[in-house]
């Protein structure tokens, strides 16, 4: 009897983009959420709930630390949204029901993720309420002041540096976790990494995109959040096709 031969592990390949992709990942995203509203409307509700508790019941330095990490998490938070858009694109039932145990594909890495994820955000909400403890000692913020307004440059670009890096290694990561069950946590970051090496000005303008319109979903006391949560997170599942090519 003949020993049967495992596959090997091919690494995924990272394809340039072209021109244009930011807004073919916007038509197809809204696409998606056309084509299952109610599904994709239920994630938009969920996060903006969210969002709304964390700055209406959270004040001062702690609700400073967990607004900006809504967006650290985000990409975990959207899997279900990229399950809709995966079983959209294979033709399967787009129902809600399967979106929730998305993880449940790739139980080790997602869950790996997932734990990296919220230490990450736990280190991130201590190191803000330190910084804000510091510079507001009597812990009240005057926005009117010129010095709130240098230490609110100076927060802006730490936690840029570090969504950055989240960026960099997540951007693509769960959305390839979730497609191919045998990938592991650190190649899937390495990947995404190289995503946004390979086609940094098309993937910054993504980044930029994805804060400008969760600002604006804020903006409009949470209710354009409903909408823009889901598209963001088709639009990441859209951005993987794209960047990364096909298993085989």
């Amino acid at each position: 009897m003949e020993r049967r031969e495992e596959d090997a592990f091919v690494w995924p390949q990272v394809k340039p983009l072209q021109p244009g992709a930011l807004r073919r990942w916007l038509a197809a995203a809204w696409a998606d959420l056309k084509a299952a509203p109610g599904p994709s409307l239920f994630y938009g509700v969920v996060l903006a709930l969210m969002g709304f508790l964390l700055t209406q019941y959270f004040g001062g330095a702690i609700g400073i630390a967990l607004t900006t990490g809504f967006l650290l998490v985000g990409p975990f938070l959207a899997i279900g949204l990229y399950e809709l858009s995966r079983r959209r694109e294979l033709g399967e039932p787009v129902r809600l029901a399967p979106s929730l145990l998305a993880w449940k594909a790739n139980v080790p890495a997602i869950g790996f993720y997932a734990v990296a994820l919220t230490l990450l955000l736990a280190v991130w909400i201590r190191v803000s309420v330190v910084v804000v403890a510091l510079a507001f000692p009597e812990g009240h913020i005057d926005w009117g002041a010129i010095d709130t307004w240098v230490f609110a440059a100076v927060y802006t670009a730490a936690g840029g540096a570090i969504a950055l890096f989240v960026f960099a290694t997540s951007s693509l990561s769960l959305p390839l976790l979730l497609d191919r069950r045998d990938m592991d946590t650190i190649t899937a970051a390495i990947v995404s990494f190289n995503a946004l090496r390979a086609n940094f000005t098309a993937m910054l303008a993504w980044a930029a995109c994805i804060v400008v319109l969760t600002a604006a979903g804020f903006a409009t006391y949470y209710v354009g959040l409903v909408v823009v949560l889901p598209l963001i997170g088709h639009m990441a599942w859209h951005a993987y096709r794209e960047s990364v090519a096909p298993q085989g």
